[in-house]
């Protein structure tokens, strides 16, 4: 294999690591040991937010043997600090990295490094909430719609777990859990307020009664922001209720309504972003300050002469509605088995007029899965088997038109008017087999058949008359993903896991229609992205409160869809690079190492490079073809690391005051294929005093203040940055330097300067 760029000792010490440990790994790496489950050994706990007796959920859905899952709490992530979105909270997890995305709550999450390259829609991962899929059947989830406060756990899933949770599961899997009725018991209300007009309204209202159970969270989010046309305005409803009849009949309601209003701010240039980081004084085009970033648009909405236009002018914005409605019966067949049927309806509906386009749609998706759960005994060994079948279908209606400048987000010409139907079908099993008292092993497998038709009519406009093209798409992808793991513990403190698993995700028809030079058009012949991965991991818990976690990952892609962005203005467009790999380490640790004090770390290494790809590029006349072999994936930092310290009074009159500090560290990345170009790396330090406390004789029962002050130091960084797609002279036939890639605008946004957030919360 050839030297990778900028690799240093990386390879070294992650050889030297899985050589160690050589073979299939995997680790289920829980900061809490104790939520660790082998099976036949332990009872399962309650499922996902229904009121059930202890013992009756399925336990290879609640906490799977053999994954590696990460489940991030309340305390020093939501509880007692503003936590704003959930890319603050998904950090506290090993291994996983967030960005800007296009709205302060639009975060884009990446496991492994996987979705680092998306700007937007979170791509690579499933995500569930309370069970129910809230990925749309093309792949695509965004989180506007998911406030933390919510919230009572997050599990992470890292590495391919297509297995479980089937298709566009190659990164992993993040499942929210809703605080349920019982947890909650009253009411709660609160309210978080700081720099730049940010101020969160919310109100939780939780209980059970009888055979019912009802929460129910809503929340008004606003914002001006830090920058130039940055406003905000989001409202969020949540509501998770269950209705038990009997012992072994449980009923679950889940219906979820986000409302996103924001204004969205220009991207800038590396070159821009470097005079001008958070994009201030530029209202006009004709007055900006200097580094203000501005786009063409046509005169007249159609074709011709242009003009440019601020964020601000174009009034580039988004508009969109998202409504779940989900149901699901469980029904214990007998003691030992359990069957679930569940459906769902998501819409996700569109208005998103920025930068020269504007895109206008509805995404209705449909969701049906009946699973059955079965614990039993093998040759005298005991088993945990379970076995599934699912379909999914999504309808695609987007019509995407040029913008008009000035006079608000004015409409030009149509450019496309795309339909698609997407659908997928199949099955998965599960067997966790209970070896010894010390070993237990599980074999599973998924199967799944996934549909696309469709088709995309694309306009151009001249002096001459208008064109017409067709391009469509009539293809259907099977995907198999076997997976097998292997768990010993020989006591309460120490578990090592190792796994092989495998991952696809096919394309999905948004992609399959945007050409390489970002225009509307014919990319059909983009091929499903498979992945295998071998993991090695253990958490070991030498001293009753300190908790260690290590795993060493390395995953074999082919295929792997990258996105990278062709220019300013243009659409991004995916494309298949044949081979790939992605290898790197996980860490965790957590020790009380004094009462009240606490210390909290999560770093993750990435290492991935193409294995085998080569480019070709065009320009007028001329096309010339590059070999990327041994480049680093682009939008990939190498380590993220969040450290954090802090200590609350466990005793006396000062019972519940608190402070912590922690830093977030993320290297550097390069933007493009031929690793020309490099977005620096940052540190950011975040303090937080918080206090909370009982009120005994008050008709209030707890009071809970928090002040935080984010980005102490004052530091610039960038917060998301897009690859850009490398580009060769049209009269030499060269690769373009990285002077032209550091011009190119449409790539970065930066993140936010010192703020000051404080909040309060009572609970009745």
């Amino acid at each position: 294999m050839p030297p990778l760029p900028g690799s240093g000792l990386r390879p070294r010490a992650l050889a030297l690591l899985l050589t160690i440990a050589p073979g299939a790994a995997l680790a289920q790496e829980t900061i809490a040991l104790d939520e660790i489950s082998v099976a036949g050994a332990s009872p399962p706990g309650p499922a996902f937010g229904v009121a059930a007796p202890p013992g009756s959920a399925p336990s290879v859905i609640e906490r799977p043997v053999g994954e590696i899952v990460t489940a991030i709490g309340r305390q020093d992530v939501i509880a007692n600090r503003p936590a704003t979105s959930v890319g603050q909270v998904l950090v506290n997890s090993p291994g996983v990295s967030v960005r800007q995305g296009n709205g302060p709550r639009d975060v884009v999450v990446s496991i492994r490094g996987n979705n680092a390259r998306s700007t937007g829609v979170i791509k690579n991962m499933v995500a569930l909430e309370d069970g129910f899929v809230v990925t749309q059947a093309d792949g695509a989830s965004r989180f506007d719609l998911t406030d933390p406060r919510a919230y009572s756990r997050i599990d992470v899933f890292r590495g391919p777990q297509s297995p479980l949770f089937g298709n566009y599961a190659t990164g992993g899997a993040i499942a929210f859990r809703t605080r349920t009725g019982r947890e909650i018991d009253g009411y709660e209300i609160g309210a978080d307020a700081g720099s730049f007009g940010y101020l969160n309204h919310y109100v939780t209202v939780g209980g059970v009664s009888g055979p019912y159970e009802v929460s129910l969270f809503a929340s008004d989010f606003r914002l001006n922001g830090f920058q130039d046309h940055a406003s905000a305005n989001t409202q969020t409803v949540n509501l998770l209720a269950s209705y038990t009849p009997t012992p072994d009949n449980r009923f679950t309601l889940k219906v979820i309504n986000n409302l996103v209003d924001v204004d969205l701010p220009a991207r800038s240039s590396l070159a821009q972003y470097r005079i001008n980081p958070y994009q201030r004084g530029c209202a006009s085009a004709a007055t900006a300050a200097v580094g203000c970033s501005t786009f063409n648009l046509f005169r007249n909405g159609a074709f011709g002469a242009t003009v440019p236009v601020t964020a601000d002018e174009g009034a580039f914005g988004r508009n969109d509605r998202r409504t779940l409605i989900a149901g699901r019966w469980e029904h214990d067949i007998d003691a030992n088995t359990t069957w679930r049927s569940q459906v769902g309806f998501d819409e996700r509906n569109f208005d998103q007029p920025f930068y020269t386009s504007s895109s206008r749609g509805s995404y209705p998706s449909y969701t049906v899965l009946s699973d059955i759960t079965h614990r039993t005994q093998l040759f005298g060994l005991p088993v945990v088997g379970y076995a599934a079948l699912s379909y999914s279908a999504i309808d695609n209606h987007i019509a995407l038109y040029n913008r008009a400048p000035y006079g608000g987000p004015r409409l030009g010409t149509l450019v496309s008017n795309q339909e698609a139907l997407q659908s997928n079908l199949g099955g998965r099993a599960r067997a966790e087999i209970a070896l010894s008292e010390q070993w237990t092993g599980v074999v599973g497998v998924s199967a799944e058949n996934t549909w696309l038709t469709g088709r995309t009519l694309t306009y151009g406009y001249s002096a001459g008359g208008t064109t017409q093209a067709l391009a469509q798409i009539d293809r259907s992808f099977l995907n198999v993903a076997p997976e097998l793991a292997l768990v010993y513990r020989p006591d309460d403190s120490l578990a090592v896991r190792g796994r092989v698993a495998t991952g696809y995700a096919t394309p999905a028809a948004s992609v399959l229609f945007v050409t390489p030079a970002g225009v509307p058009g014919n990319n059909t012949d983009l091929r499903t992205q498979t992945n295998l991965g071998f993991d090695l991991g253990a958490e070991w818990s030498p001293l009753p409160d300190l908790r260690l976690s290590l795993t060493g990952f390395y995953e074999f892609f082919r295929n792997e869809f990258v996105t990278q962005s062709p220019g300013a203005g243009l659409l991004s467009y995916t494309f298949n690079a044949p081979a790939s790999e992605h290898r790197g380490i996980e860490a965790g640790a957590e020790w009380a190492f004094s009462p009240g004090w606490r210390a909290f770390a999560a770093y993750g290494l990435n290492d991935q490079f193409y294995t085998r790809y080569v480019e070709q590029l065009s320009a007028g006349s001329l096309t010339a073809r590059f070999d990327r072999a041994g480049r680093l994936i682009p939008g990939v930092p190498a380590h993220q690391l969040l450290a954090r310290i802090g200590y609350d009074q466990p005793t006396g009159p000062f019972k519940g005051l608190g402070a912590f500090v922690e830093a977030v560290y993320q290297d550097g990345f390069f933007l493009d294929n031929a690793n020309l170009l490099r977005a620096p790396g940052y540190t950011i330090l975040n303090a937080n005093i918080h206090y909370d406390t009982d009120l005994a004789g008050s008709y209030a029962k707890r009071l809970s203040l928090y002040v935080e002050v984010r980005n102490l130091l004052d530091t610039t960084y960038i917060a998301s940055a897009q690859p850009l797609a490398n580009s060769i002279s049209a009269v030499t036939g060269l690769q373009n330097g990285a002077g032209v890639l550091a011009s190119t605008t449409g790539t970065i946004f930066a993140g936010a300067p010192r703020s000051f957030v404080g909040g309060m919360k009572l609970a009745f």
